[in-house]
């Protein structure tokens, strides 16, 4: 079964990845599960016309953002401190798949701080057309991480798997570990 050109055109049956690469991409499900909730709580506000003020369904989305992204930095800051640096010796950073990962890790990021920076400074009552907007940050951002993980998890950490050394993939676990 091919791969596809996400993995250059190699064939064969599922590869087996590293113990580093593999502990990455097992916080993949726990955060998606977080990211289908926190999607659905973002795609429903604003929808109820019988609701005048959306301040406290925003708050409870907040709370619920905050735990999401301090799990999230801690991955992120695994791939991003250990794993690129790692494949960049290889692939390089500038452009390819670790410029791609590190764009949308940003676009990520930017959207969720965004939400959290306007929540901060968020005064009620808010309409639906204000909370639809709000919200929205956060359903932007899901969207991004969700094709985000597809790719690293189909192309990124199969490619780790491939070019790191034995060496390096120790190195992967060790960094892994530590953060």
């Amino acid at each position: 079964m091919p791969f596809g050109c996400g993995m250059m055109g190699m064939t064969g049956g599922p590869l087996t990845l590293c113990e580093g690469l593999q502990r990455l991409k097992e916080e993949h499900p726990p955060l998606r599960k977080q990211m289908e909730e926190l999607f659905k709580e973002a795609q429903a506000i604003g929808t109820n016309a019988g609701v005048e003020d959306w301040e406290a369904p925003l708050r409870a989305l907040e709370e619920k953002m905050k735990i999401f992204v301090a799990e999230l930095d801690l991955h992120s800051k695994r791939e991003e401190d250990v794993l690129f640096p790692l494949m960049a010796k290889h692939i390089g950073r500038e452009m390819g798949p670790i410029a791609v990962m590190e764009y949308e890790h940003e676009q990520a990021k930017t959207r969720l701080s965004g939400f959290l920076a306007t929540m901060a400074s968020l005064t009620g009552p808010i309409k639906a057309h204000t909370a639809r907007w709000i919200a929205g940050e956060v359903a932007e951002a899901v969207q991004i991480l969700f094709d985000h993980f597809m790719k690293e998890e189909n192309v990124l950490f199969p490619m780790a798997e491939r070019i790191l050394s034995d060496a390096e993939k120790e190195e992967l676990l060790a960094g892994v570990k530590a953060i």
